[in-house]
């Protein structure tokens, strides 16, 4: 999972899987990334992000990006532990958050070979999380399938216990019926 992306336009920056998933964040459940975590991804600063988005509004409907409410934002700033008190470094607008689709569509949007790589890198990362939590979704329910027949199993194996218990038993000597091929 830990596997290392280099982009083969001459790039030396690497970017880890690990790295991108330390980025996603789960908010009005959606997996999304923040505004200034892919500005850093990119190389640019996070008003240059929001500014070719703001420029194509309508290629980011609300499922692919939305601004974050400032409980949101706080929340999200007390689970990431960003909490700068010197003047001037906190942000004047609250923070812009992009869905998957959202971030492919910004490799469109800042049109550089850099974005390109680097959206291809955050969406194989958004595919590999999506694939880990549908195969902890079938394992959870395999569990849960298994508990569930071995309660069925054992209800049926106690009536049938019970049946050899209650069954009667033919007498020993007894008329038989049917014909005799003699």
């Amino acid at each position: 999972m830990d596997q290392i992306l280099q982009s083969h336009l001459g790039y030396m920056q690497t970017v880890k899987y690990s790295d991108i998933e330390k980025m996603i964040y789960i908010v009005r459940g959606h997996k999304v990334m923040l505004d200034s975590d892919l500005a850093a991804l990119y190389e640019v600063e996070t008003k240059s992000v929001n500014r070719a988005v703001r420029r194509n509004l309508d290629r980011f409907p609300e499922d692919f990006m939305f601004q974050l409410t400032a409980e949101e934002y706080e929340i999200l700033r007390c689970q990431i532990g960003t909490l700068r008190l010197e003047h001037g470094q906190h942000r004047k607008y609250l923070p812009l958050v992009f869905t998957e689709q959202g971030v492919a569509m910004l490799s469109g949007v800042l049109n550089s070979p850099k974005a390109v790589q680097v959206n291809i890198s955050i969406v194989r990362t958004f595919v590999k999380l999506r694939q880990l939590l549908l195969q902890e979704d079938l394992s959870d329910r395999m569990k849960k399938l298994e508990i569930g027949t071995d309660k069925l199993f054992r209800v049926v194996f106690q009536r049938l216990d019970d049946l050899e218990v209650n069954t009667p038993t033919l007498p020993s000597k007894r008329r038989k019926i049917g014909i005799r091929n003699e």
